[in-house]
């Protein structure tokens, strides 16, 4: 497919973290490939820090073919068990029964819960193992119950360190938090030489991962305090006074079923708190946008003999400056078999299956030309949810009838 010619300097991907669910994001990055649009800011959370290597790490054109390969490698078979309840879940959707009741939703939980369970007992190939007397004592580097060592080698494998600190070519961002300070902070290729440490560390989950020790101090999963670095790449400078096409891809909806036993708690709980408020964090990048345009307008009223007297204007023209933001957000919707350990179920099939669904659903955005465009003449934002339009436009034919 032929690159897209977009009207953005600018365009934007920003990744959450979810563990297992971050196939789908490398779904969603296939179908943005094959309409020829690549991203040149990226910035990104946990397993979406791990995403961001591995398209940073890659030219466009080697991008799907690498993460592939990095999710064949971490993802392995499920174990008997899984196996023989996923041999048992499509018996039963290709029987009788099956097709005349259409909910296998039962089987499909079994399966996921023996995938996580091999997950925790047995760890993930080239990704964690389970660490002999764990937890253990010492530094946050040593008190755990898996190593992640592994992913440093994976990483290497599939990602290419000097591609990744070209700074020129792709900003690269992903949040982390210092452990002594409690702060979020954003390993930067602008701003230091970005290794396998520092997309490990962003992914270093407590208690089950380890802190990872960088210059002296430790770092944990970005996530303990923000999984969603949206308003990190609004800010950027390279952004900040260009206009930008940005990709929001989500892992955790918000919103979600009121919890009827202690499982779906456990699921709805994580739901919550690993959205991280994200449909606040675009209302705060709305509002800001409208303040700029304001100044804008409002220093237009003010002359230019004023203007020129004073420097202080200057600056605050800068920061007025109008450009255009299209933001453009895609949250996973999961299936109802899904359940509280989503997160840890790195089956291949259920990886392949969130793959998929990133694949189809960002084919389904795209296929709506209007949602690429510059926001129209007097206005400096818009913004587009394909499953949020979805509900609005069912609603309104419900309406009808």
């Amino acid at each position: 497919m032929k690159d897209l010619n977009l009207p953005y300097p600018r365009i934007g991907l920003v990744l959450q973290g979810g563990g297992a669910l971050g196939s789908y994001q490398a779904g969603v990055l296939e179908g943005l490939n094959k309409k020829g649009i690549h991203p040149n800011a990226l910035a990104g959370v946990s397993i979406g820090s791990l995403n961001c290597a591995v398209i940073a790490g890659n030219a466009p054109k080697d991008r799907v073919e690498k993460l592939k390969g990095f999710w064949e490698t971490i993802c392995r078979n499920p174990s008997p068990l899984a196996q023989f309840l996923m041999f048992a879940d499509k018996m039963y959707a290709a029987s009788p029964i099956g097709m005349h009741m259409l909910d296998n939703t039962y089987i499909e939980k079994m399966f996921g819960s023996a995938a996580a369970s091999n997950a925790i007992m047995g760890g993930q190939q080239n990704f964690f193992v389970p660490k002999p007397f764990a937890p253990g004592l010492g530094s946050p580097a040593d008190v755990s119950f898996y190593d992640t060592s592994p992913m440093i080698v994976t990483l290497e494998k599939f990602c290419d360190f000097d591609r990744i600190n070209d700074h020129k070519s792709m900003r690269v961002s992903v949040g982390a938090t210092n452990v002594r300070t409690g702060n979020f902070v954003y390993f930067d290729n602008t701003e230091m030489k970005l290794g396998p440490k520092h997309f490990l560390a962003s992914g270093s989950l407590p208690p089950g991962f380890p802190a990872v020790e960088i210059d002296g101090e430790f770092y944990w999963d970005g996530g303990c305090v923000s999984n969603t670095p949206l308003e990190h790449i609004y800010t950027l400078n390279n952004l900040s006074l260009e206009d930008s096409l940005v990709f929001q891809i989500d892992l955790w909806s918000a919103a979600g079923e009121l919890p009827t036993n202690i499982f779906e708690v456990m699921e709805r709980q994580k739901d919550i708190q690993y959205s991280s408020r994200t449909r606040s964090g675009t209302n705060s990048i709305k509002e800001k946008q409208k303040l700029r345009k304001f100044l804008s307008d409002t220093l237009e009223h003010v002359p230019d003999s004023v203007k020129n007297q004073d420097p202080w204007f200057s600056e605050l023209q800068r920061e007025a400056y109008s450009r255009k933001v299209n933001y453009i957000q895609l949250i996973y919707q999961d299936k109802p078999s899904e359940g509280h350990f989503k997160d840890y179920q790195f089956s291949f099939e259920t990886m392949q299956m969130h793959w998929e669904a990133g694949l189809k659903d960002i084919l389904e955005t795209l296929s709506n030309p209007q949602c690429l465009e510059l926001p129209p003449d007097g206005e400096n934002y818009k913004e587009y949810d394909f499953h949020r339009a979805q509900k609005t436009d069912n609603t309104l034919n419900r309406k009808k009838k």
